[in-house]
């Protein structure tokens, strides 16, 4: 490629960035991002993000915080859809053909006659195997109970697998009197995708991934893909001397999918790849296998210290009640520092969740938070009711107009972009509905409700004021002013739009605000003993989470400080995480080295275990990616049924953190690893 014409792709990439920052301003009402000082300036740099919660503004937020020009992996799918395949090639987006986009419904039922005595042969009824598979393509069974690889058609009623069955719901269903429905997945060559890869790697670029190899609305991270070690350790082998890093990017969402909601992208330590891992890789077989794994196990810790995990819901709830109650952090936090404080109450609270004391002070803090949900309130509106009573009806009244004031000047903006709010979330609604029929591993398809409104903003937006435009130069026309007169008004109007617009969506936001105060005001107005023991049990609480913290803390980190939290960075330019955070020892070694010499308890403190990133079927009947060490076969693919949703305020709330059409490659059957809300 000339000089020139990477010039101009270069302009179209800036161009876009320019145009996609105006548009997350808006989204967003702040983003923030928390370790871009660690980004290597030049070289060869492969960003990891994860969880990807949120479509595809997940990699415009990459695009806008790392500093460097990216590109994307991308699902071919994607591309086909006119707005979004524009739009990824103008940001130098790669595409990837995904297996399961091009699953097909396999004809007649399978079933497995003999799982002890011929546990490789797959028999069919109605079946026509020798048209519908190859070795190497895979039989996918409904309900994520298996993906078994085909190493060989015999018939059309009969193939043989790669290895045995040992999953309990896999043999469930396939030796069942009926036998089982399946898919038939291909075997995919990405060897095109890799090269192109390389390529970009030795000419220095930048590629971004997300790993979980699809976009969801879980409260954890997906399985891991190996693709990505592919990328590194392949680009490293084929072109020596060459210095791949790899940063793990964990972004966190506040209410992901909702207009105006706040958003954290942090960056880790830059992950080197070692050379003995290049050598195992050029050498093949199970040596690059190995490779393969050590590295993928480099990169899942380097997530896990930028991104927060919780099992469910609840917990996810009980860990952002504990961290506003705590008593040092009782202070307004910038949300970088709530993350950061959200990330270790989770691996405080996932190592001592059996503990007695944790278990009624879960108890105590699920109660609480009933009790908030009967009066309507929020946590950090309680202390706001602590007021004498004609001090109370005073600031009502007060509050009261203020709100009047705000609304009618956000009354303008609310109304000249009525279409497109009304357009943005019918439309999404039925993307979101489309996603969830078309995937086993979303919960709800919320991942898809931002990536709509923001495409639909971005073509409405213009359309709509260029029609205003319009209107308004057809009605200067039927007066008696000059062309310049008329030409200079339908100007103005075209500029002024965008800034009356944002000036009414700021005041809305100040409205919002004050609505949202008004509920406790009324509350301690009508009901001040109720309220006055609503705040008693908060004060109750909160001791008693900052006394337990205070107590477990430094057994699980070495920096903790009951006085300051958060202990500044000698650079100043952020607040440091621990050693556990930073990613520079695992759980199990910190803990050993301190406290274990016993090997089943340091089996039981694996971070596997600890951070929730493993298998997902010892809590719940989801089957999620993950390696059987016996059989060594690739299982599941996602969760089959939604959990449990949990219910606050009235409203259901879940973590989001999304680019479903966002694609990691694999390859060879490498081992998967199993890889905020409100305020």
């Amino acid at each position: 490629m000339s000089r020139s014409q990477q010039k101009w792709l270069d302009l179209g990439y800036d161009t876009a960035l320019w145009i996609f920052n105006i548009m997350l301003e808006v989204f967003f009402r702040e983003i923030r991002p928390r370790g871009a000082h660690k980004i290597p300036r030049t070289g060869p740099v492969i960003f990891v993000a994860a969880p990807h919660a949120n479509q595809f503004v997940d990699p415009l937020i990459v695009m806008r915080e790392c500093g460097r020009r990216v590109s994307f992996l991308i699902a071919a799918k994607s591309m086909k859809q006119k707005a979004i395949g524009f739009l990824a090639r103008v940001i130098h987006a790669i595409p990837v053909i995904r297996p399961q986009d091009l699953a097909t419904k396999g004809k007649g039922r399978v079933t497995l006659l003999n799982p002890k005595t011929d546990p490789l042969r797959l028999v069919g009824i109605d079946t026509q195997f020798m048209t519908q598979f190859k070795p190497g393509y895979s039989v996918v069974l409904p309900g994520n109970a298996g993906k078994l690889p085909v190493v060989k058609v015999i018939s059309d009623t009969e193939i043989e697998l790669k290895s045995e069955v040992r999953e309990e719901k896999a043999l469930k269903v396939l030796t069942s009197a009926e036998g089982s429905a399946y898919k038939c997945l291909p075997l995919v060559d990405q060897e095109e995708v890799y090269e192109r890869v390389y390529a970009e790697l030795n000419n220095g670029e930048c590629i971004t991934i997300f790993p979980e190899g699809g976009s969801h609305d879980r409260a954890e991270m997906l399985p891991l893909k190996a693709g990505v070690t592919i990328m590194a350790l392949g680009a490293m082998a084929k072109y020596p001397g060459l210095d791949v890093k790899i940063v793990p990017c964990g972004l966190n969402y506040f209410h992901a999918h909702r207009f105006r909601s706040r958003a954290v992208i942090e960056f880790g330590n830059p992950i080197t790849v070692p050379a003995e891992l290049i050598e195992k890789f050029e050498k093949g077989g199970s040596e690059k296998r190995e490779a393969c794994g050590t590295l993928l196990d480099n990169i899942y810790y380097g997530l896990k210290s930028v991104t927060v995990n919780a099992p469910n819901d609840q917990t996810l709830m009980v860990i952002q009640a504990a961290r506003r109650l705590y008593k040092p952090a009782n202070r307004r936090l910038h949300i970088a520092q709530v993350v950061d404080l959200n990330r270790r109450f989770v691996i405080g609270y996932n190592l001592y969740k059996d503990d007695p004391k944790i278990i009624e002070l879960k108890r105590n803090v699920l109660a609480y938070n009933q009790l908030l949900k009967y009066h309507g309130l929020q946590d950090h509106q309680v202390p706001d009711i602590n007021l004498r009573e004609w001090r109370t009806f005073f600031l009502l009244v007060q509050r009261f107009f203020i709100l009047i004031v705000w609304g009618l000047l956000a009354f303008p903006g609310a109304i000249l972009n009525m279409p497109i709010m009304v357009v943005a979330k019918v439309l999404s609604y039925f993307k979101a509905k489309e996603a969830l029929a078309s995937s086993s591993v979303k919960v709800r398809g919320r991942d898809v409700l931002a990536t709509w409104k923001f495409l639909v903003g971005l073509i409405l937006i213009p359309t709509l004021y260029g029609l205003y435009t319009l209107i308004v130069f057809a009605f200067a026309m039927k007066t008696d002013w000059s062309w310049i007169k008329v030409c200079v008004v339908s100007l103005a109007t075209w500029n002024l739009l965008p800034f009356v617009s944002y000036a009414s969506m700021r005041f809305g936001e100040n409205g919002m605000d004050v609505y949202k105060s008004l509920r406790p005001l009324y509350v301690a107005l009508v009901d001040p003993d109720s309220t006055q023991n609503l705040r008693q049990n908060r004060e109750k609480l909160s001791q008693e989470i900052t006394e337990i913290i205070n107590d477990y803390g430094p057994k699980v980190f070495g920096d903790f400080d009951p006085d300051n939290v958060f202990r500044n960075d000698p650079s100043g330019s952020r607040e440091s995480v621990s050693e556990l955070g930073e990613g520079g020892k695992t759980f199990s070694q910190i803990l050993a080295s301190r406290f274990f010499n016993n090997k089943k308890a340091l089996d039981w403190l694996d971070d596997r275990n600890i951070f929730n990133l493993t298998k997902q079927e010892e809590e719940e009947e989801d089957v999620l990616h993950f390696l059987d060490k016996h059989s060594g076969m690739i299982s599941g693919g996602s969760a089959s049924e939604p959990e449990m949703v949990t219910k606050r305020n009235g409203r259901r709330t879940r973590k989001m953190a999304g680019m479903t059409s966002t694609a990691t490659p694999d390859k060879d059957n490498y081992s998967e690893k199993d890889s905020k809300k409100e305020q």
